[in-house]
């Protein structure tokens, strides 16, 4: 039998607010989208007594053991949900520790692929139950839509939402989600608590923000000349860093523009990781 594939989209967080704290979690809200740029995911069933994970490519180095696609084969089988063994191979083309939910959004893909075929049979509740086990951002990852995620951990999903184009940069270095989180000192008010789709407008957009942005700034002051760089590259609608970083997105409205961007970033920083896209 081959391997099917899956696309493991980046997540993106157009707008980020962290709220709080309870017990060792933070409590955040978000607006979330997609772009098209994935990890291809090869899995099949085999006859063996155990699973097999392997990763390759670009960004495949220094993944451990104990990542979200092992935690999750794990969980299930613990769960006796599966009553069979799986071969997966995942070939990384999401940077690691960019704030695009690579690892997150692949055990997600992998959770979605098993609910949709039938492999596994879970309601609403436990699949939120396993989501929540395996990272608080995995949730987002059963479906590509446009969602809000409120203070209340729940998730509102919209469509045909308008599209940007994207050039998004990572340096060459990652920022630990953990590290990131443990400085926050300052809280939001929540935003998002009552989901529309107007939020998904670039007016709402550029009002705003990353709170995470400012502690990843001070931490790694050399982004804060890039976000200046990207700013005045080509006058994109706003920029903003994704998730807790490193990585930084400027958005345009224009393809054109977009790709101009990309040309001019490749040649002024050539030891960055820089790539243009879409929302999708």
């Amino acid at each position: 039998m081959g391997f099917k594939k899956i696309k493991s989209y980046a997540k993106i967080n157009l707008a980020l607010n962290v709220l709080g704290k309870s017990s060792k979690l933070h409590k955040i809200e978000s607006l979330v989208a997609f772009i098209n740029i994935y990890d291809l995911i090869l899995i099949k069933r085999i006859n063996k007594k155990n699973h097999i994970v392997k990763f390759r490519g670009k960004f495949s180095k220094n993944i451990n053991s104990n990542n979200s696609v092992t935690k999750l084969l794990r969980i299930l089988d613990k769960k006796k949900l599966l009553q069979e063994k799986f071969h997966i191979e995942i070939v990384k083309h999401v940077p690691q520790q960019s704030g695009l939910g690579g690892g997150s959004m692949n055990a997600a893909s992998i959770l979605n692929y098993f609910i949709k075929e039938k492999i596994i049979f879970l309601n609403k509740e436990k699949i939120r139950s396993i989501a929540r086990y395996l990272g608080s951002d995995v949730i987002l990852g059963l479906t590509n839509d446009y969602q809000v995620l409120t203070s209340k951990n729940q998730t509102k999903k919209f469509k045909n939402c308008k599209k940007l184009y994207t050039l998004v940069v990572k340096p060459n270095f990652g920022c630990s989600t953990k590290a990131i989180y443990a400085d926050v000192r300052n809280y939001e008010t929540a935003k998002f608590n009552t989901p529309r789709k107007k939020m998904f407008n670039l007016n709402f957009l550029k009002k705003m923000s990353n709170s995470l942005e400012k502690i990843v700034l001070i931490k790694h002051p050399i982004l804060k000349k890039i976000k200046i760089y990207l700013t005045n590259l080509y006058n994109p609608e706003f920029v903003r860093m994704t998730g807790s970083g490193s990585a930084f997105i400027a958005y345009y409205n224009s393809k054109k523009k977009c790709d101009k961007a990309l040309k001019q970033f490749n040649k002024d920083y050539t030891k960055y990781w820089c790539i243009s896209s879409k929302t999708i």
